[in-house]
């Protein structure tokens, strides 16, 4: 696992300090402290899996003496009925930090599940899928990683990585070339700028303006083509907006560079994952 782990730390604490408040009044007056017991984590639909250590570092926090064996690791594509996780421990400590560990590990799931659906869909053409800062707020880098563990690339992190001139800023701005002209004069050479464009005259403006990214939003995969037609190669063009799982594969054949998917993170649906305890 790649994620800081003071992050993932301080996310599960959260989580747990959500779920038992002071007392888990049902397994801490039903189950003996010394019972020991296992823990199985199993795959109840086809997909990826991500999350693994995630999961684990949930029973590790309750008590550090839990064993953890990994029969998967993240990005692994999974079949129905497959062992993931096995866990050895306290059984009051499985019970415990079930809920948590299966919350976060079905969610990094689902939306790496979800990328790689997108992922596959493109293959062959020129374009990469990528995420959005569409993310829940928290969870950021958990989603971020499992867009990752996919053939799917991240967008930016956060406001600090890139200038993004979207409509609004651009209208706040002046329009497109005052916008650029004036990031020029301030950015570090590092720093990257993109426009968002709603139309091929928008689009000629900021190639004129010397934009290095060019969002195209909303617009037809017909429109699109154009756009890559014009554009020769002269930045990189992103399609964005209203793209579905019936849409994508004409947008990816328009010759775009990026498609980026908000629903990836924002509305993504949790991959069914269950564990069983004995």
């Amino acid at each position: 696992m790649i994620l800081n782990k003071f992050y993932v730390d301080d996310i599960i604490k959260t989580a747990l300090l959500e779920d038992i408040s002071y007392v888990d009044v049902t397994t801490d007056y039903l189950i003996p402290a010394d019972q020991m017991g296992e823990g199985r984590l199993m795959a109840k639909a086809d997909g990826v899996v991500c999350g693994l250590e995630v999961a684990a570092r949930v029973f590790e926090l309750l008590d550090s003496s839990t064993e953890i064996e990994y029969l998967k690791k993240d990005g692994d594509k999974v079949k129905y009925g497959d062992d993931i996780m096995l866990l050895h421990g306290k059984t009051s400590v499985l019970l415990k930090g079930e809920r948590t560990a299966l919350n976060l590990i079905q969610h990094m799931s689902g939306i790496a599940t979800a990328a790689d659906k997108y992922a596959r869909i493109v293959e062959g053409t020129n374009a990469t899928i990528a995420d959005t800062r569409k993310t829940l707020p928290g969870l950021r880098p958990l989603q971020k990683y499992a867009v990752m563990c996919t053939d799917a690339r991240n967008h930016r992190y956060n406001l600090s990585d890139a200038a993004m001139l979207k409509d609004n800023h651009i209208d706040a701005a002046g329009g497109i070339t005052p916008a650029i002209t004036k990031l020029r004069s301030k950015l570090g050479h590092m720093t990257k700028i993109e426009v968002e464009t709603r139309d091929l005259d928008e689009l000629r403006e900021a190639l004129a303006a010397g934009a290095d990214i060019i969002m195209l939003d909303n617009m037809s995969p017909g429109l699109m083509k154009e756009a890559v037609s014009i554009t020769n190669g002269r930045a990189l063009l992103e399609a964005s907006g209203g793209i579905t799982d019936e849409t994508l594969r004409a947008v990816a054949e328009s010759g775009v560079d990026i498609i980026s998917v908000g629903a990836l993170t924002h509305s993504v649906k949790a991959f069914d994952i269950s564990m069983y305890i004995k």
